[in-house]
């Protein structure tokens, strides 16, 4: 691997599409925002409902500026490659493509959320077994130091509370489809054992309660027209506000996925994984019923 590790990009429907290239090999990138040892080799172009063609048209200009191949072929997208990105804006095509990527021999970075739903998301932890195929997937609001620093100052919280944006998705659950975020922080704060999901809309979006069978208690405030994230760590007797910097989150994640893609463990469980869609989809069954649902 003269150049580094090879990566093959699969979907020019989101911005990371361009965002984690661009900390790759991108000319001007500022230097502590590289990620060296990796270059994007590859890019498979499709159209879903959350880019026009034009949009699409932008996006592979700038990416061939950078020497990355574009092409609607997944053949050529997965040829001479050593690892693949899953850059799907819409998580409807996230079970179709790792079922196209998974048995390559190639690990998987599959961009959040997992799926479009908890049983699209169980289907596609059971394929990565079957196949033998290494995957994780996370939000890169999982990763950042603001969060980390909560936890360290309050490493067993009884509470967490959590807010982040709820943008509208042009297609399926906008609490899926953006909520990730959010609820990312959520788990990683908390950890598994979540039991039931009760989700109240209101006019500025939506705001969810978080039930646990030992006692903790989760809050993720989701708000439309905002594009803040943080929260607070609380146990009995401390307390840890965080207010989110967002501007090495890309980095940061990136900077996992290369280890991962050396061979390094997954960065985050896909038990964990799946606790963060299986939360997500309760949220937005809750969202419709206005009852809380269970996990």
């Amino acid at each position: 691997m003269a150049e580094g590790i090879r990566v093959g990009v699969i979907g020019l429907d989101t911005s990371h599409a361009i965002e984690f290239p661009r900390r790759m090999q991108a000319p001007d990138v500022e230097p502590a925002m590289k990620v060296p040892g990796l270059r994007a080799a590859t890019c498979l172009r499709f159209a879903t409902p959350f880019q026009n063609e034009e949009q699409l048209d932008d996006r592979q200009r700038q990416l061939e500026q950078w020497g990355v191949k574009v092409t609607r072929r997944f053949e050529e997208a997965i040829e001479g490659v050593d690892a693949l990105m899953l850059e799907i804006n819409d998580p409807a095509f996230h079970l179709e493509y790792f079922g196209r990527c998974a048995g390559l021999g190639l690990p998987v970075f599959l961009d959040k959320p997992m799926a479009d739903t908890i049983a699209n998301g169980r289907k596609i932890a059971e394929i990565a077994r079957e196949r033998g195929t290494r995957v994780f997937s996370s939000s890169s609001l999982r990763f950042v130091p603001a969060l980390e620093d909560a936890r360290a100052a309050v490493p067993r919280p009884a509470l967490a509370s959590v807010y982040g944006p709820l943008g509208k998705a042009p297609a399926g659950s906008s609490v899926v489809w953006y909520g990730v975020h959010a609820f990312e922080m959520l788990q990683r704060a908390l950890g598994r054992g979540a039991a039931a999901v009760l989700t109240k809309r209101d006019a500025l979006g939506a705001a969810v309660v978080v039930r646990y069978p030992d006692a903790r208690r989760g809050v993720v405030e989701l708000t439309e027209n905002s594009h803040l994230y943080g929260g607070c760590l609380r146990a009995l007797e401390a307390a840890a506000p965080f207010v989110v910097d967002l501007s090495r989150a890309y980095t940061e994640q990136l900077a996992r996925a290369a280890r991962f893609f050396r061979g390094g463990p997954a960065p985050v469980a896909m038990e964990d994984t799946l606790e963060v869609m299986a939360l997500l989809d309760a949220a937005e069954r809750s969202y419709q019923s206005g009852r809380e649902e269970p996990l």
